[in-house]
């Protein structure tokens, strides 16, 4: 096995991201948090998401933060899962680790 792989994996998700298949995307991140110390997740361009899928998401990275693992997106949220966040509130509630995590947003001076 590649040692870089086994610390880093990028998750490639489907183009449909809802409640429909939230338990297999589920699965697929517990695998991952099993084996690995890095999870990039990467999300489709153009794909469908519903809230389900940013409630998974949000609890992954919140898991990731208390066991010492590194979650995040391979690019800042866009499309849906951008319009998903906005109609949810979870935009205007983002503290500075949300905001990074979710859009790619650093702190700058």
């Amino acid at each position: 096995m590649d040692t870089h792989k086994q610390y880093y994996e990028s998750i490639n998700l489907p183009d449909v991201l809802s409640i429909r298949n939230v338990s297999e995307l589920y699965s697929n991140i517990v695998s991952e948090f099993h084996s690995r110390d890095t999870i990039i997740i990467s999300i489709p361009e153009g794909a469908e998401a519903d809230l389900s899928f940013v409630q998974l998401i949000e609890s992954s990275r919140r898991q990731a933060k208390s066991t010492g693992k590194t979650f995040k997106l391979s690019s800042p949220a866009s499309g849906s899962v951008l319009k998903v966040l906005e109609r949810a509130g979870f935009i205007e509630s983002f503290d500075q680790e949300g905001a990074n995590f979710w859009l790619h947003k650093e702190v700058t001076l």
